[in-house]
């Protein structure tokens, strides 16, 4: 029986990094994947929908290229060469873990791992032990009893990535990142997509100036919206998809060629023998203490299946914290409150920290600074004015609370506030260090300046 230091059973965000991390320590290494190297996250979530979306993103330009003085005649697309470029993509980077893997010398062990007690994994008929196991297992599309996905009419994420062909029309059930960013995609490359949502705003997370400001801007690209709605059931046995949709008005029947359900995700946790070794679960989650061990010594969890916010950097922030404690490093414990959260549509949505209403609820008295992006330079030059930085401060301290932006890449933009917070920056300190002329990124400057009546291109 092979004997390792560290085994990892999943190769996703969480697994690999993991993995990497544990043997850059100088652990024996050794990670298990039934599937492709990278997980979900990179062959079938994270990478490959910002191919499709980029995608979208150009053929966009090509459709307004008079708006910046140019003519392209008879721009068109190619569906199945756009999905093909998706996956090539995903294929790369795939190939990209397997050579970390290579260069960290961690073996690769191919196959379904199922937990045994006393610190060993059988892949398959074979057995491996380790002095510490890592779970790291991930989480998929989940199904909704009322929506139940037969990977033809009724699809997940997977599908919604590899279709033959383009629909003319999609119900998208579910306005989180993912339902967004399919809607998003499939409406820039012509299909006619309605967006079913269950609570009263689309992103619901998302702080309410910018779930109001993003829902218009999905309607003026024709995108159909229909909040305070779900669907009761779905009739496949015609051409397409007829869906029964409860709205505040009554039922409603919509017809479409296909539905994308987009409610969320269903952890792996089923199968990979958590009830012979004992590790407790609770709502769908395995049960973990600070440093990811579980109520088994010798057994830790990380990533999707844990409590935490189910987002790849989250499973590579707590593999990485995980294994640094078995090293015997002096860590500290994951912030959860300074997580950032991405939203990949177009306009992108990127937030850190508190929503307003979550501040005042704490009983903070805030100072609230907004920029609109109608005021920035560099937004103007490149024709891209819709959205705003909002950003949240306690008033008494000058604690940077929140910061909330929709635009485009505001994505990248969002590391400057979870930096500030991390450092425990004043609004002053942001407002005081330069930010570069012209820039997007101004309008986080603009938008301190803003909370603390100090604008100066408002």
């Amino acid at each position: 029986m092979s004997k390792y230091d560290i085994i990892v059973l999943g190769s996703g965000p969480g697994g690999y990094v993991t993995a990497i991390r544990a043997s850059q320590l100088g652990f024996k290494t050794a990670i298990v994947e039934k599937e492709s190297l990278g997980g979900v996250c990179l062959n079938w979530g994270c990478i490959p929908t910002k191919a499709l979306l980029k995608s979208a993103q150009v053929f966009e330009y090509l459709k307004h290229a008079e708006d910046y003085g140019l003519k392209v005649e008879g721009a068109d697309k190619d569906f199945d060469a756009v999905v093909k470029r998706s996956r090539g993509v995903a294929e790369g980077m795939s190939k990209g873990v397997q050579f970390l893997m290579k260069k960290n010398k961690i073996d690769v062990i191919n196959g379904f791992g199922k937990l045994k007690p006393g610190k060993k994994i059988d892949v398959d008929g074979t057995e491996y032990s380790a002095d510490n196991i890592i779970i790291a297992t991930g989480a998929r599309s989940r199904e909704l009893p009322s929506l139940p996905q037969d990977g033809k009419k009724v699809i997940g994420y997977r599908e919604a990535m590899t279709l033959k062909e383009q629909p003319k029309s999609m119900i998208v059930v579910g306005s989180g990142a993912i339902g967004c960013e399919f809607g998003s995609f499939y409406n820039a490359m012509g299909t006619e997509v309605t967006i079913v949502e269950f609570m009263p705003n689309i992103v619901p997370v998302e702080d309410e100036e910018v779930s109001k400001q993003f829902e218009r801007s999905l309607k003026k690209t024709g995108i159909k919206i229909m909040t305070n709605s779900s669907v009761e059931s779905v009739d496949t046995s015609g051409e397409g998809v007829v869906a029964t949709v409860k709205t505040a008005k009554g039922e409603e029947k919509l017809q479409a060629d296909i539905i994308l359900s987009a409610v969320g995700i269903k952890t792996n946790i089923e199968g990979i023998g958590l009830e012979d070794v004992g590790i407790i679960t609770d709502k769908d989650k395995v049960i973990v203490n600070d440093w990811y061990q579980t109520n088994m010594p010798g057994y830790y969890a990380i990533g999707d299946i844990t409590p935490g916010p189910a987002l790849a950097h989250v499973a590579s922030a707590e593999g990485i914290l995980c294994v640094e404690k078995i090293a015997g490093m002096h860590v500290e414990k994951l912030d959860y409150g300074n997580i950032p959260g991405c939203t990949y549509a177009s306009p992108e949505i990127a937030s850190v920290g508190m929503t307003e209403k979550q501040a005042k609820e704490a009983g903070y008295e805030l100072k609230i600074g907004k920029f609109p992006f109608s005021a920035s330079g560099k937004a103007s030059a490149s024709g891209n004015k819709d959205g705003f930085v909002k950003v949240i401060f306690d008033a008494k301290y000058g604690e940077w609370l929140g910061c909330h932006m929709i635009g485009a890449g505001v994505t990248d933009m969002i590391a400057e506030a979870v930096l500030g917070r991390k450092l425990e920056t004043t609004g002053h300190e942001v407002l005081k260090a330069i930010h570069p002329h012209p820039t997007m990124s101004e309008a986080v400057m603009e938008a301190v300046a803003a909370a603390y009546d100090e604008v100066i291109h408002l």
